[in-house]
């Protein structure tokens, strides 16, 4: 029995999406800046792509930028609106809770001079509304504040931030991370007053590799990339039909029925919280995210933990994917106010609409099994 909880590191591709993939690749393989007809072939793939996202998040088509990526995605929101407004101001607004995607481009912002305000979190990992008032000022020209934690599943009020950024000065650009959001709620950027907006494929069941940024019209962003001036000079180089292909068709597949999807996911997260939580000393940090949920184990080493279930042949996380290969305590968890002995100790679940019950049920008996012999063992 395995049971796969990691999905929020990565999803597996829908079987058609692997299908439309190998289509484009080896029929409708033309290069989309080609004139003849392989090449109008290939780039009608893009246009439908971008038309099938934007009737999704409810913009327009040209407001649609294809990356590799939700790193790309967010390195662009950051960096090409930083340089395009600094004559504006050098004022940067984030969190304390964001990924390293958004914490490193802004590191490097702040060595070219801009002047960054990381704002504070409650226990939930909901950012101070209060604080951001606070920290709003004639110099800022971007707020940063991702939609879904990666790492606790704490969901921000975007829509009352857009509101309290866009009422101290509409100039203000306002970027949303929404690689956990996408897929696993309706997103309104230009009700919520969003201008920038990166989504990731290879959370929703699309491929690796693959991703946008939704940049409302009229945006002031510089590229970052130049050459050939593909997709209106903001992202040179042949654009990457396959994985444009499977990014739309993954959007789409995640969004039919959406609600039912979303209620499965639910009922599979309260199911894992109640039978984690039945084992002693187990603390739930998880936020109102369907898919993810974060679990601390007292007396048990999360890497000790994530191994021994691994051998079970249960897969999770002990914190951000991305981050896996350069182990550091969690800012995430530590802005929540975590003791050390919870610091050590925490797991991430996360889950998709194709997870069974009887994963779940699996990797509640694991633990079941494991955490008491661990905390023996740990005790000597």
């Amino acid at each position: 029995m395995e049971a796969y909880l990691d999905n929020a590191a990565t999803t597996f591709v829908f079987s058609e999406v692997k299908d439309i993939m190998v289509k484009v690749m080896e029929e409708d393989f033309g290069n989309p800046s080609s004139l003849h007809k392989k090449g109008v072939e290939a780039e009608q793939y893009i246009k439908e792509a971008k038309e099938t996202i934007a009737k999704l998040l409810k913009v327009e088509p040209k407001e649609i930028l294809f990356t590799s990526g939700g790193t790309e995605s967010n390195n662009m929101a950051l960096i090409g609106s930083a340089y395009a407004n600094k004559r504006r101001g050098n004022h940067i607004i984030t969190t304390r809770i964001e990924h390293a995607s958004i914490y490193n481009p802004l590191i490097h912002l702040e060595e070219e001079g801009f002047r960054i305000t990381y704002l504070p979190v409650d226990e939930r990992g909901i950012v101070e509304l209060e604080a951001l008032k606070e920290a709003l000022c004639e110099e800022t020209i971007l707020v940063s504040i991702m939609g879904v934690n990666n790492e606790i599943g704490a969901v921000q009020p975007i829509e009352e931030i857009g509101r309290i950024i866009k009422g101290y000065r509409d100039t203000i650009l306002f970027h949303v991370d929404a690689i956990q959001a996408y897929g696993k709620f309706p997103l309104y950027p230009k009700r919520w007053k969003v201008d920038l907006l990166s989504v990731s494929g290879h959370k929703i069941h699309g491929p690796k590799g693959s991703g946008f940024l939704y940049i409302k019209d009229k945006t002031k962003i510089h590229p970052l990339i130049f050459g050939g001036g593909q997709q209106r000079g903001m992202r040179s180089g042949t654009e990457n039909v396959p994985a444009i292909a499977g990014l739309s068709l993954a959007s789409k597949l995640m969004y039919e029925n959406h609600e039912e999807k979303i209620n499965k996911l639910k009922s599979l997260k309260e199911r894992l919280i109640q039978g984690a939580c039945e084992i002693e000393d187990v603390v739930d940090h998880s936020g109102m995210a369907p898919h993810i949920i974060s679990l601390s184990f007292i007396g048990v080493r999360s890497e000790v933990l994530l191994h021994a279930l691994e051998e079970k042949g249960v897969y999770v996380s002990s914190g951000s994917a991305c981050s896996s290969n350069h182990p550091a305590v969690s800012g995430t968890l530590q802005a929540i106010g975590l003791d050390k002995k919870q610091l050590d100790s925490t797991l991430r679940f996360s889950l998709s609409i194709f997870t069974k019950e009887e994963e779940i049920d699996w990797a509640i008996a694991c633990l079941k099994e494991l955490v008491p012999v661990l905390r023996r063992f740990t005790r000597r």
